[in-house]
């Protein structure tokens, strides 16, 4: 009688733990499922920099400290994006985070400033460093002979692994993942960029960040960049995960 009553308690204990595996699988897969405030504030700066809406970017840049970015990753963002719309861009941007850290240190707001970049300390050249992180981004090997726009000029080729990958990519203030939902927001709101949107969404997905996610981010870029914007980015992403599915 004691040992059936033993294994009827054993697996009420193994039922029990079932139970709260799965309750927190779920747990972790609604997380996962949505951005982060963070991750919002990300792609929402990155966007109303892009466009060079200076008006709704201070608000922007408010909610992305209260929200729980540092300085310094606010200034990585503002920073990364230039790769992709250009300096002018890019400096306004900063120039308006800067009169945004002023008025709130005069509320007696004391933001925290946050880790600076490490060192960079890979072996190589920066042009082999790129092209590695290149081909981990996108999981294809970057062998073989220059192809396409890289071969038609093969100076965009050499700035692009040896300045935006290794220079850019390689800083650690901000991770892959969020840099990509910095790259994504930017080519969305510029547009009349398709095949690199498609690659970045594609990197986005390597990367870590879910296709719910990436859904979610359509109705910021909606709010920040418009309706057409949205739409056209949308059209891009439905591509990109029908080519994923199949």
């Amino acid at each position: 009688m004691k040992q059936y009553q033993l294994i009827a308690l054993l697996l009420m204990v193994l039922g029990m733990a079932m139970f709260s595996n799965r309750v927190n699988a779920q747990q972790m897969t609604t997380q996962d499922a949505t951005l982060s405030p963070t991750e919002k504030s990300i792609i929402t700066i990155a966007s109303l920099t892009a466009k060079g809406d200076l008006e709704n970017l201070k608000p922007a840049l408010n909610n992305g400290l209260e929200a729980g970015l540092t300085v310094n990753q606010v200034k990585e963002v503002i920073v990364h994006l230039y790769a992709y719309c250009g300096f002018p861009r890019s400096i306004r941007g900063q120039q308006t985070f800067m009169e945004v850290l002023d008025e709130r240190k005069a509320k007696g707001i004391n933001d925290i400033v946050g880790a600076d970049a490490s060192a960079i300390s890979g072996n190589g050249t920066k042009y082999e460093r790129g092209k590695a992180i290149l081909a981990e981004l996108t999981k294809t090997p970057q062998a073989g002979p220059l192809k396409g726009y890289s071969a038609f000029a093969p100076a965009i080729d050499t700035f692009l692994k040896e300045h935006l990958f290794a220079d850019i990519f390689e800083r650690d203030i901000l991770t892959y993942a969020q840099r990509e939902l910095v790259t994504i927001a930017v080519i969305s709101t510029i547009g009349d960029a398709d095949p690199m949107l498609q690659g970045h969404l594609s990197i986005s997905l390597n990367v870590g960040v879910s296709p719910d996610k990436l859904k979610e981010f359509i109705t910021i870029i909606k709010e920040t960049a418009g309706r057409k914007k949205a739409k056209s980015a949308k059209k891009v992403l439905d591509e990109v995960l029908k080519n994923r599915t199949e």
